[in-house]
């Protein structure tokens, strides 16, 4: 499994293109505006179907580009239902945004939630409910290879905003103990925002949440 980091985006959130060649195909971890342009051209060189894209939450930069992703490969979209209404009438987020931005419906096929197992690039994923950042925050850990996609509930030195609506630092920071300093101290963390980092490190060095 190789894993492409393909930052895009107003606002450079990062988007992970995990492709199997052995098995010509390929999931997409969240979905930053015109992310496909990005996405394609790995795909074709890899000779890779997307089979599935796995959004770690409802915030309109993960969710951007969702549209044009499922139009051009027929992806199955997964998250979690606390992030519905963000995905389904992302208007309420536009309020907050520039007039510039636009947001599209997402249709989701599959509604995640804490402990589901999915299998997918011939591994098994299994799915931790992360809330604090937003409230259907999800990240996806695969043991055999010892990573997890994390989207914004933590950074490498930092963690994620708490103050949009349906976040809290009490439930960020308890989302981070439970579900992420339980992970083993080796699985590399990749976040949604800037490089990646490891369990170790996070528990050791970050100044927001204690282990």
């Amino acid at each position: 499994m190789k894993i492409h980091v393909l930052p895009g985006g107003p606002i450079e959130t990062n988007a992970y293109l995990l492709t199997d060649v052995m098995h010509g195909e390929a999931v997409l971890i969240d979905a930053p505006d015109e992310v496909w342009s990005q996405v394609a051209p790995i795909l074709a060189q890899e000779r890779c179907k997307l089979i599935e894209l796995w959004l770690t939450h409802g915030h309109w930069d993960h969710m951007q580009g969702v549209g044009a992703v499922v139009r051009a490969s027929g992806a199955r979209v997964s998250a979690h239902a606390a992030d519905k209404i963000l995905l389904e009438t992302p208007g309420v987020m536009e309020v907050f945004l520039p007039k510039t931005i636009r947001l599209e419906a997402v249709k989701v096929d599959r509604w995640v939630t804490q402990g589901d197992a999915i299998n997918a690039l011939g591994k098994k994923w299994e799915v931790r409910h992360v809330p604090g950042h937003c409230p259907g925050s999800v990240l996806f850990w695969n043991a055999a290879d010892d990573v997890a996609m994390c989207g914004d509930a933590i950074f490498n030195g930092s963690v994620g905003r708490t103050d949009f609506p349906g976040g809290g630092m009490a439930m960020l920071s308890h989302s981070i103990r439970t579900q992420i300093y339980t992970l083993p101290d080796t699985t590399v963390l990749y976040p949604g925002h800037g490089p990646e980092t490891t369990v170790a490190q996070e528990k050791a060095q970050n100044p927001h949440v204690r282990p």
